[in-house]
């Protein structure tokens, strides 16, 4: 007769594989996204402290706009209202060329010590692309970069705002 223990064994054996191997599942599944994370970084501009800006995609490239489309914006150059967060101000500038937005440029951001570099570094130009590929302030929050993503996405939807105007 088998005691209490051998159940217990052999169900431990059984998950214990499936979580190992759900586990090198999970591990893939991770370096893929770190993989296409520092992809999108190496496409995107250079950071500076001074200022961070990016264009939009060559001409004849085709996006797709969201809910908070800006597709009718007035041309010209926007700058939205300052934005203060927890770690700092934040301050854009959109321009707008053919009804679109071609560049935005982040003319203030919090850059006072190493963390606040680092993350305004890392975020700022997936923030300003995604923008400019989705030509509106819905973006992605990135994880340990919030502040940065409402002082931004609160600068750009007031220019785009006034741009609408």
């Amino acid at each position: 007769m088998k005691g209490p223990g051998s159940f217990n064994r052999k169900f431990m054996k059984k998950n214990t594989q499936n979580l190992i191997l759900g586990g090198a599942a999970f591990t893939a599944v991770a370096a893929n996204a770190v993989l296409l994370l520092t992809n999108n970084l190496a496409k995107s501009d250079k950071v500076t402290t001074a200022n961070i800006s990016a264009s939009s995609p060559a001409s004849g490239t085709t996006t797709s706009t969201s809910a908070n489309s800006t597709a009718s914006l007035t041309d010209g150059s926007f700058t939205g209202a300052v934005t203060s967060t927890n770690r700092g101000d934040y301050q854009v500038q959109i321009t707008v060329a053919s009804g679109q937005i071609t560049a935005i440029d982040v003319l203030e951001f919090p850059n006072e010590n190493a963390r606040s570099q680092q993350i305004n570094a890392d975020a700022l130009p997936v923030y300003t692309q995604e923008a400019l590929a989705n030509q509106s302030a819905n973006v992605q929050l990135i994880s340990g970069a919030t502040e940065a993503f409402n002082g931004f996405t609160g600068s750009l939807q007031d220019a785009i705002n006034q741009a609408n105007a």
